[in-house]
């Protein structure tokens, strides 16, 4: 189960107010292979597809990725509003290691095959 901080909710029901295409969307969290880290987070407004579990708290609305869910169960979601790092972040149980940026990671059981070109993280 994904969990939101009471920030996260604020800011998440704010987006969707704006950019929410119908009564369903929501934020679309899924993974993929790939960043610095071997995966790398997916976020944007969308509407749920089939298998997709949504998780609401309020006017919050998240949507993860069925075959992603394994990968983000049990994760939390923040909202940091610095002035050099503003945005959603996602504090994952199951991230062995991050990269920098905070928008890819490695799991304990799999590795990264392979870093990015340079090994640097990607501009977000």
């Amino acid at each position: 189960m994904i969990t939101l901080t009471p920030k996260a909710v604020e800011e998440l029901g704010k987006l969707l107010a704006v950019r929410a295409k119908s009564p369903q969307s929501g934020l679309r969290l899924a993974v993929s292979r790939g960043g610095c880290a071997g995966w790398q987070y997916e976020m944007n407004v969308a509407d749920p597809e089939a298998g997709d579990q949504v998780v609401e708290s309020g006017a919050a609305r998240v949507i993860v990725a069925a075959d992603s869910l394994q990968r983000l169960s049990g994760c939390e979601i923040d909202f940091s509003d610095d002035l050099t790092d503003a945005g959603f972040k996602i504090h994952n149980p199951h991230a062995a290691r991050s990269c920098g940026c905070g928008t890819s990671f490695e799991t304990a059981d799999e590795p990264a095959e392979a870093m990015a070109d340079d090994g640097a993280c990607s501009s977000h």
